[in-house]
């Protein structure tokens, strides 16, 4: 006798079947493979940060190098370890392959360039849909690319520390930006940034689907 699948199996299906032909995308011929993704878990909250850096592309997964060692101390710091978020939070981009370094007008390497219009828009189709198969309560933005692609943003100063509801792909949910946490900012770790970035963290440990991981992890 066929049983019905439940509509959770259904969506994780699809969710998988998503990451396999976004692992396969090759849109963007300036970017540097291979396609970066998070576990494909049916979550309630969505991270999305900018871009992988060179060092993802070698260890395969998002946020696996020195930026990622300081985003998870922050979120340790609120009750959820490196791995129960792993496990438990899907993992995104503003753009999904790591875009390349930014060369000077002397020729000479000057940090991670910053995707192109065109590419973040190539992009944003994979992410519209993770929308639809997820509907997150919560969206955490790392970093200015990410942020801007939900909220008009000018300074940090001004966005670090709030929360928005927002309507993206047609779906209401929660928004909390983060500062980006590359070793090479000093952002939050100087004032006023050190406070904005505590007042953004309580803001996230007080959201409910937040709550809900920290109770997991105990």
């Amino acid at each position: 006798m066929q049983t019905e699948k439940s509509p959770n199996s259904s969506r994780q299906q699809q969710l998988i079947s998503h990451q396999q032909r976004l692992q396969q995308c090759q849109r963007c011929p300036q970017m540097h493979g291979p396609v970066i993704t998070g576990q494909p878990v049916l979550a309630k909250i969505m991270l999305v940060g900018q871009a992988p850096g060179i060092h993802e592309a070698e260890v395969q997964r998002p946020f696996g190098w020195t930026a990622g060692k300081t985003l998870f101390q922050w979120f340790a710091s609120i009750g959820v370890s490196e791995s129960s978020f792993r496990q438990q939070v899907y993992i995104a981009s503003v753009c999904r392959c790591f875009p390349g370094k930014q060369i000077n007008k002397q020729g000479k390497t000057s940090g991670d360039r910053v995707p192109s219009t065109d590419e973040i828009t190539q992009c944003a189709h994979w992410m519209q849909r993770e929308f639809e198969l997820l509907r997150p309560e919560l969206v955490i933005a790392v970093g200015k690319l990410a942020i801007s692609q939900f909220i008009r943003i000018n300074k940090l100063v001004n966005i670090i520390g709030t929360t928005h509801p927002i309507e993206k792909f047609d779906h209401h949910c929660t928004l909390i930006p983060l500062p980006h946490p590359s070793g090479a900012s000093t952002w939050h770790r100087m004032e006023p940034g050190k406070t904005l970035l505590q007042q953004a963290l309580q803001s996230l440990a007080c959201h409910p689907a937040w709550q809900a991981l920290s109770e997991d992890e105990t």
